[in-house]
């Protein structure tokens, strides 16, 4: 009798190619926003501006953030990815460079804010691709991979913008790495199409990608998102946790040079330390709660462990501005961006857990908006704290505290992560 042998045919690999384009759009999209955390000791000294006015300069990018966010999740989902993303990257590049010609506190706010109006696509985008692109099971994953990119991109930031600015000035500095962007749209536009009119993508490929049970394709109004309690679910966790990378995005530098005394160019070994952490956080994020539903976990039951124990590993935050030493500032700071970063790639992914791929850029935008929102809100007060009280204290309890309740709250609105039912 003669054996059968099973052999699988191969897949493929062209939709890894797609999250390497995600993650390269990342990746840029956080070296041009880190631009100013990291040149801020030396801009708060030539344009003369305060705490507080900082704040300000920073809510500018946020409020802005804000009402991307609002618009470009149904714009990705109303034009599409390919030319949603495009015109988002064209004009978060242009804005960056724009920073050069700021001389006041209000020349660089006005600036971030058409670098925020630019850079809410990028999320949107970028987690409507993942949905296009991979099934359930692999969607954390990649996300988590692409997430990455954010610490690549504050990886390469401090290494690279304190050489340019003290080499070349600091216009130079937003003007080189704000250019990166414009190679990035000619890349994707040659590389992408959805996988139904992708040439480049296998058979086996196309078919592994929509192995999940076919969605139904009734349109769903924008507006009624917001009358399911998986978007607030979405919206509340992110409006609690945004903020806190933001805080470290925009006031770890700062942090680094009043506490520690480190110029510019001496934050580059400790930031660097403290993103890769973080590089290393997101993808084992996503790799941890895939690897659970892999075991047989339900995807409420996976998603939701790896979210906790993303949000036990932050609380040691709290102790990071009575550190007596800068090392262990750096490592109570990489073990809370580490966690961040796998808590927000398990987020991201429930929104493809809860409602349909169509629906998926709009609920994102929705969840970014109330993201840059609570972005508003502690940009503002860090401003206000840090100028009356000259201490951290306050700001990293609240870091420790908010994934947490923001967890908490979670669970109450969607308890099991389900799919949405449409209404009549």
């Amino acid at each position: 009798m003669q054996e059968t042998l099973n052999v699988k045919p191969k897949i493929g690999y062209y939709r890894w190619t797609i999250c390497a384009l995600l993650f390269f759009a990342t990746t840029i999209n956080y070296i041009d926003r880190q631009v100013l955390g990291i040149l801020a000791p030396v801009l708060e000294k030539e344009i003369g501006w305060n705490e507080i006015e900082y704040g300000y300069i920073v809510t500018a990018f946020q409020a802005a953030y804000a009402l991307g966010m609002l618009l470009v999740g149904r714009m990705m989902d109303l034009l599409g990815t390919k030319r949603g993303y495009s015109i988002s990257v064209f004009v978060w590049s242009v804005a960056a460079m724009a920073h050069a010609l700021a001389r006041s506190a209000l020349g660089f706010g006005s600036a971030r804010f058409f670098l925020g109006l630019g850079e809410a696509g990028n999320f949107p985008a970028a987690i409507k691709t993942v949905a296009e692109w991979f099934p359930k099971k692999e969607r954390a994953l990649a996300t988590g991979i692409f997430n990455a990119g954010s610490n690549v991109g504050a990886i390469i930031a401090p290494l690279v913008v304190p050489w340019i600015a003290v080499t070349y000035g600091w216009q130079e500095a937003f003007i080189i790495t704000g250019a990166i962007g414009f190679i990035w749209v000619l890349f994707w536009w040659f590389l992408y199409e959805v996988p139904s009119k992708q040439k480049r993508l296998s058979k086996a490929e196309y078919e592994y990608i929509h192995s999940d049970p076919v969605e139904p394709m009734e349109k769903i109004p924008w507006v009624k998102l917001f009358t399911y309690k998986q978007t607030w679910a979405f919206a509340i966790g992110k409006f609690l946790t945004d903020p806190i990378w933001w805080f470290y995005l925009y006031w770890v530098p700062k942090f680094l040079h009043q506490n520690y005394g480190l110029s510019i160019m001496q934050m580059g070994p400790p930031l660097v330390v403290i993103y890769i952490s973080a590089d290393v956080g997101s993808i084992l994020g996503g790799w941890l709660s895939s690897f659970f539903i892999k075991r047989g976990w339900s995807v409420n039951k996976g998603r939701k462990i790896a979210m906790l124990i993303c949000a036990i590993s932050v609380v040691p935050i709290v102790f990071a501005s009575q550190a007596t030493s800068v090392w262990l500032a750096v490592a109570l700071l990489s073990l809370a961006t580490a966690a961040h970063q796998g808590w927000s790639a398990n987020l991201f992914t429930t929104t493809s857990d809860m409602f349909p791929r169509r629906a998926v850029g709009s609920v994102v935008g929705i969840g970014g908006m109330a993201g840059a929102i609570g972005g508003m809100f502690i940009a503002t007060a860090a401003g206000f704290i840090l100028e009356l009280t000259k201490s951290y204290v306050a700001l990293f309890i609240i870091c420790g505290s908010a994934y947490l309740l923001a967890l908490a709250i979670i669970q109450m609105l969607a308890p099991k992560l389900q799919q949405i039912e449409l209404k009549d």
